[in-house]
């Protein structure tokens, strides 16, 4: 706490909203987003591989790391923008994405971070017709994935799993949120 109000800058979150491509995408075209790394958190099994992720035997989710300034864009609206980036309904599926990769988690660091979490959590419950199944679990190791995961979309915007699949979101997220775009 910074006085009576919460500190704003730099914050940091963990958050799995299905295909990591996607999520990753969707921040990378916001202000105040410096960094967004696509990893593995969540699970037992140490260093993952993208393929022990995708057997479903090593309990990690696909998620991303998300730093971000909180005096250029809230982290309210960060949280919204998951929420409304991917299904939050769906237990361990994103459209064709089936597995428990693919579950929508949010880890958190701190009480302080749960608690806004929880928040997210209610705010976004009103938006959709069918229960919120997004775990909150605390925030254990996190292993980054592989280099060709970083950045997907942008090395492979014609790929068409991005075409079909993520550049729907991108157009929905900057729909809604287009005051904090860049430029």
């Amino acid at each position: 706490m910074c006085g009576y109000f919460p500190c704003r800058g730099m914050q940091t979150f963990v958050l799995g909203g299905g295909c990591f491509w996607c999520i990753d995408a969707v921040y990378r075209q916001f202000e105040g987003i410096k960094t967004s790394v696509c990893g593995y958190t969540g699970g037992l099994t140490l260093n993952p591989t993208y393929q022990q992720v995708c057997s479903g035997m090593t309990g990690h989710v696909e998620v991303v790391k998300v730093e971000f300034d909180e005096t250029v864009i809230p982290a309210e609206v960060v949280l919204d923008i998951f929420f409304s980036s991917h299904n939050p309904t769906s237990w361990d599926q994103q459209g064709a994405d089936r597995g428990s990769q693919y579950r929508s988690a949010l880890y958190y660091s701190s009480p302080e971070q749960k608690q806004v979490f929880q928040q997210a959590l209610e705010r976004a419950s009103a938006w959709w017709d069918q229960p919120i199944v997004t775990v909150l679990e605390p925030l254990g190791d996190f292993y980054e994935a592989e280099d060709y995961h970083q950045n997907y979309y942008a090395r492979n915007p014609y790929q068409g799993y991005c075409a079909a699949v993520i550049n729907p979101k991108l157009a929905a997220a900057r729909k809604r949120y287009g005051m904090f775009l860049k430029n």
